[in-house]
């Protein structure tokens, strides 16, 4: 049997979700092949999303069209904002959701996106036609589709693999190796292999997961409870696609609903000197430390046998007991990750008194993967090699649901956009932390998971979880992918917005009108008048406690028409913020005119002797599009920059 579409889909992850979402959305007749239609976007480590810089990624999925976000507020059990106690360039969304109806959340979205269909099966063979060259050098291969177990050949003019943790994956717990792909679901065989045999670097990696837990085994009084927000934010900027246009909705209807869920807290418990003493006796049959495991595991979410091991003066190590949903009694112990044996980590969870009659669902284990060398791709996630192969989420070196949607959603867009033939979609790296992550994998490469922080963004005060839909949203409509009721969704904030800096900044405050009320807020009484927006810059001072004893502030968001608290807030940054945002946006100015300068195939590295050895060998094998690229290349020095620059006339 033949099935033709423009676009085809290995994987239903979290990256094989958004890709074929963004795919069909932006126009293109899409598939999705997945091994189990039961377990779309399975969560299959921590039932949770967001965090540290991943919330930020999440921000901009929703900002552009995606779906993660929606998904999550559907499905969330508590949420958290994290690090509000510093400055709004970090903060962090956080939601818990509830693993079984985040799946089928996803399964209702994929059913009703147009343009997308569902094929339950396993994709066996990388289907390429190989070109004859012109005599001066090799063709480009060109993808021609994928065949699956079944015999299904599935033609395409684009194809975006996203098998996550699947290909040759190999479960270890202890000394005992199953292959398979997750926990009881079998591994991909002879996949990976019709990539590499057209010159494709693979290689493999490993991640792990913690113990799953019976609650009703839990004596929770000896744990400490650790809440949700009483007032939870959402992810998604929009309520739901459904939404009517805000020129026609009620003022009911525009109002962000809170979660539909009932929210359930998580709780916090410490190993101690016992636990370590058992986990420490299972190390010679431990899979990582007895030559079993021969790839590079997560820096940023090591297991616990690994904490004893690299700590071995801490005492004690942080676990988090969290909820897998509302309607089940299995909880996930985040900080637990292990493939020690299975009676050992059992009887490690018994020395801590709230877990002394603990019963399990599941052991933790250890899983290695096969991945591909992510300096293989451009911007777009598109192959260097093969012409209208794309790849995303963990196939790319990647950890974490979050990173693998973003990279998902940019891989989908466009390979919809190379089936029409128009143009690509890049963000840079000032415009998303999607575009730092695309970025560092293609330009860097990968030596171990990669996992997003703000550390990695050097324009983090730029790249706010507040203003993801003020970076992305008009884009993305222009692209297609959002589509008009999202577009005023944001037109209509935007104006809000606008229009509260505008006042603030024309608005005259006079010293006698005012400086009682600013004694009793903590701050120093005026000496002479300023602006409104003098006195938002303060940092004892915000529009909410101003508004208290400023009437003409309360009247003027008194006059927005809906989602004032959230538009006030983003006002109330960029005025708070707006010396240091201005000073990053001409920064990344400067960088822009680099990334104007386009190198890719003006040089032949290797007889540019002015060069270093170091920094002709890596441009060779990167072989960057511009010269801001080439910059961001490990070993390129600036000298190295200077050298290109100079040869090529600037």
């Amino acid at each position: 049997m033949t099935l033709k579409y423009d676009v085809v889909v290995i994987g239903g992850g979290h990256a094989g979700c958004e890709a074929a979402c963004a795919s069909a959305n932006t126009g293109a007749q899409t598939l999705l092949v997945t091994m189990d239609m039961n377990k779309i976007a399975q969560m299959s480590c921590n039932p949770a999303v967001g965090g540290i810089a991943k919330g930020q990624i999440v921000r901009e999925i929703d900002a552009l069209g995606g779906q993660m976000g929606l998904v999550t507020d559907a499905t969330s059990i508590q949420f958290r904002m994290l690090n509000v106690g510093k400055g709004p360039a970090v903060w962090s969304p956080r939601a818990q959701c509830d693993r079984g109806k985040f799946i089928w959340e996803w399964r209702r979205v994929l059913d009703e996106t147009e343009n997308l269909d569902i094929w339950q099966d396993q994709a066996c063979e990388l289907l390429v036609e190989e070109k004859t060259g012109n005599g001066k050098s090799a063709a480009q291969p060109v993808v021609k589709g994928v065949r699956t177990i079944w015999g299904a050949e599935i033609l395409a003019r684009c194809v975006i693999i996203t098998a996550g943790t699947f290909l040759n994956g190999l479960l270890h717990i202890g000394r005992k190796m199953i292959p398979g792909g997750r926990i009881a679901e079998p591994a991909v065989s002879d996949f990976t292999e019709s990539i590499t045999r057209h010159g494709i670097r693979s290689a493999r990696m490993k991640t792990g997961t913690p113990v799953r837990i019976d609650k009703r085994s839990v004596d929770f009084s000896l744990l400490e409870e650790q809440p949700g927000e009483r007032h939870p934010y959402r992810f998604s900027f929009f309520p739901s696609e459904s939404a009517p246009s805000p020129s026609v909705a009620t003022e009911s209807q525009q109002t962000l609903t809170l979660p539909t869920l009932p929210q359930l807290p998580c709780w916090t418990v410490n190993t101690n000197a016992k636990v370590h003493e058992v986990l420490r006796s299972g190390l010679s049959d431990s899979p990582l430390y007895n030559g079993q495991i021969q790839s590079i595991g997560p820096r940023y979410c090591p297991s616990i046998e690994t904490k004893l091991v690299t700590f071995p003066e801490r005492e004690q190590h942080p676990l988090f007991l969290e909820p897998e949903g509302t309607d089940t009694n299995e909880m996930y112990l985040n900080g637990f990750s292990s493939s020690l044996p299975m009676d050992v980590q059992i009887e490690a969870l018994k020395q801590m008194p709230a877990f002394r009659n603990v019963k399990v669902y599941r052991p933790g284990y250890a899983i290695e993967y096969d991945f591909f060398d992510p300096t293989q791709l451009k911007h777009t996630l598109e192959s260097k090699i093969i012409d209208g192969l794309f790849m995303a989420g963990q196939v790319n070196g990647t950890t974490g649901y979050e990173e693998a949607a973003g990279q998902g959603l940019v891989a989908g867009v466009n390979a919809a956009l190379k089936c029409d033939g128009t143009e690509t979609f890049v963000m840079h790296r000032d415009e998303s932390y999607i575009g730092v992550l695309i970025d560092d994998l293609v330009t860097k490469g990968v030596d171990e998971p990669y996992r997003m922080f703000t550390s990695r963004a050097e324009y983090r005060i730029l790249l706010r979880q507040d203003d993801a839909d003020r970076r992305l949203t008009e884009r993305s409509y222009a692209l297609g992918l959002a589509k008009r009721n999202r577009y005023d969704w944001w037109m209509e904030k935007k104006k809000g917005i606008e229009e509260i800096e505008t006042f603030c900044k024309n608005l005259p405050i006079k010293p006698k009108n005012i400086n009682e009320a600013l004694e009793r807020l903590g701050t120093t009484p005026l000496q002479f008048g300023v602006k409104l927006e003098d006195l938002i810059a303060r940092p004892q001072l915000n529009i909410s406690n101003l508004a208290i004893i400023i009437p003409e502030l309360k009247e003027s968001i008194d006059r927005i028409p809906n989602r004032k608290e959230e538009i006030s807030e983003a006002a109330e940054i960029r005025i708070k913020y707006k010396g240091y945002i201005e000073r990053e946006r001409v920064v990344a100015e400067k960088m822009h005119r680099l990334e104007n300068i386009r190198i890719k195939g003006h040089f032949r590295y290797d007889e540019l002797q002015s060069l270093s050895t170091e920094a002709r060998q890596k441009l060779m094998a990167i072989d960057p599009e511009t010269l801001a690229q080439a910059s961001r290349i490990p070993g390129v020095s600036p000298s190295d920059i200077n050298v290109l620059l100079v040869l090529m006339g600037r």
